[in-house]
């Protein structure tokens, strides 16, 4: 469960008004209701926000939730495609003992309709993190033109063929201190050919993720996973360490990817959340693989 005194402060006026200038600016960017989209929720915070900052003494408004979003769509030149970003600001802090300096930053969400989830993951996992609004839409508006330029080159069908195969091929190893909820895992599994990765997944207490493929694949799958698939949960219930990684000559064992919790025999625990640890070390020899058991799991 999340700490009660996470997101439940107020940024100050000062702070606050550096949050609403990020409005102003987007607001003169994108004139045209078509560029950008400024709920109704949201204008309404805006404006309870704004009367707040030029009169303090009023005191803090009421019911202002943790941030508010925006809906930015970007033209590309000489394109009928646009480029959409969901824009979150929040307007809480999360250490509220500590001061403000500076306002937390923006979450940009890449909503292109265009474009796959592991073309998105890698624009999004290669954005500036120190990058103002401005700076970081420009990026995204850059970065997207140079993508639908190389998609319509002539050696487009042979470079996308080839996308998610360059590069050496790895196994790497995930360990979870716990992974149960079916959603999650579901997404593990389902998402993972759009990065052309194989591998398992098996939860309980603990839960192994062993992905094989690309390097540069298997760091945009896991993003994208935390990012999108793991965005409603707390930063610090998202516990997942890389264990091993294998780059030496290796080879895809395994032909797809699977959830294998259940071909494992009978769980124990309270919950039967409780992997057989034995199970999983034999299952793992039987494919060559007995040696990252003992990486991983102890």
């Amino acid at each position: 469960m999340a700490d009660r005194n996470e997101l439940t402060t107020l940024l100050p006026v000062d702070i606050m008004e550096m949050q609403l200038s990020t409005v102003d600016l987007l607001t003169a960017m994108y004139a045209s209701p078509e560029e950008l989209e400024i709920p109704a929720a949201t204008a309404e915070c805006i404006d309870k926000l704004r009367a707040w900052c030029e009169d303090p003494a009023t005191g803090a408004p009421s019911g202002i939730p943790s941030s508010i979003s925006l809906y930015v769509s970007l033209p590309l030149a000489d394109s009928d495609k646009r480029f959409q970003v969901n824009l979150t600001i929040p307007l809480h802090g999360t250490e509220p003992d500590a001061g403000f300096d500076q306002p937390p930053p923006p979450i940009y969400s890449l909503r292109p309709d265009w474009m796959s989830k592991a073309e998105v993951a890698r624009l999004a996992a290669a954005l500036p993190t120190d990058a103002d609004v401005f700076e970081a839409l420009t990026y995204i508006q850059e970065e997207a033109l140079r993508f639908l330029d190389a998609s319509t080159s002539p050696s487009a069908a042979s470079s996308q063929a080839t996308a998610h195969t360059s590069g050496p091929l790895v196994r790497v190893w995930f360990y979870f201190p716990s992974l149960s909820t079916r959603a999650k895992r579901d997404d593990l599994v389902n998402h993972a050919p759009e990065y052309s990765l194989t591998g398992f997944v098996l939860a309980g207490k603990p839960g192994v993720l062993c992905l094989e493929g690309v390097s540069a694949d298997i760091d945009a799958y896991m993003k994208f996973i935390k990012t999108h698939s793991w965005g409603d949960i707390p930063s610090h219930q998202k516990k997942v360490s890389e264990r091993f990684r294998e780059t030496q000559d290796v080879q895809r064992v395994f032909s797809g990817m699977e959830e294998i919790t259940d071909s494992l025999g009978e769980r124990s625990g309270q919950r039967a959340n409780r992997g057989d640890m034995q199970a999983l070390e034999q299952w793992l020899q039987a494919r060559g693989l007995g040696v990252a058991f003992e990486k991983v799991i102890f």
